[in-house]
């Protein structure tokens, strides 16, 4: 607006400059006309230099959205392309690398399973894990067998092994629920893993495959004399 505002008023002021000087045109002598008309000459010649460099010089447009942009990257013409060139040469260097490569780089990540997903995978993995069985019985046995040789030496081996029998019923199931335990816990954990580790895989997949196309679209440009970064 600044500009604008002074080229107005230098063309307003070289006007009415001149009006004036028509007007004394006709109060004098031949020799005072002439050196009047190279003064008028110089002052708007000078004021036309001036309001050129006032002037704002055009450069390239940037195109306002461009396909460039949708993967990540930036464009810059080399040979001072136009806005509208630019963007056909992205457009059409977009569709070749598409086809090249067979990768759609506007298609979503891929989604893994959700967290209800995840967590129903992870119970069912750990109610399928190997259970230990016959603890019980194996605690009676060991315990029946230790109550006999106490009972033996205070002179009742039935009594002994009776008590040693119960004693070793419920130590027994208590380390068989606590392995069984240990067995779903491992399980839930070990598929949890597996899960993290597969969504890791397909993001990198993913990510190799935006890649890929990013380097096809930007050979394109470059033989099209663009700078892509």
């Amino acid at each position: 607006m600044e500009v604008d505002f002074f080229q107005f008023a230098l063309l307003a002021f070289a006007n009415r400059r001149l009006d004036q000087k028509k007007k004394e045109v006709f109060e004098m002598s031949p020799r005072t006309m002439v050196k009047t008309a190279i003064t008028s000459s110089i002052f708007l010649l000078t004021a036309s230099i001036v309001l050129a460099q006032a002037s704002p010089q055009q450069t390239p447009a940037a195109p306002a959205w461009s396909p460039s942009q949708n993967i990540g990257m930036f464009a810059f013409p080399r040979n001072g392309q136009n806005a509208d060139q630019q963007l056909k040469d992205e457009s059409e260097c977009y569709g070749m690398a598409k086809q090249r490569t067979g990768i759609d780089a506007q298609a979503p990540p891929p989604q893994g399973l959700s967290e209800e997903e995840k967590k129903l995978a992870q119970q069912q993995a750990a109610e399928n894990a190997k259970q230990a069985q016959g603890g019980r019985v194996r605690g009676a046995a060991r315990g029946a067998a230790g109550g006999a040789a106490i009972g033996a030496i205070a002179g009742d081996t039935g009594k002994g092994a009776g008590a040693g029998a119960v004693a070793g019923t419920m130590r027994g199931g208590a380390q068989q629920r606590q392995a069984n335990a240990q067995s779903k816990e491992q399980a839930a954990a070990q598929t949890a893993a597996a899960q993290k580790k597969a969504e890791e895989e397909m993001l990198r997949n993913h990510q190799a495959g935006i890649d890929t196309f990013q380097r096809a679209f930007a050979a394109c440009m470059d033989a099209r004399n663009y700078s892509v970064k």
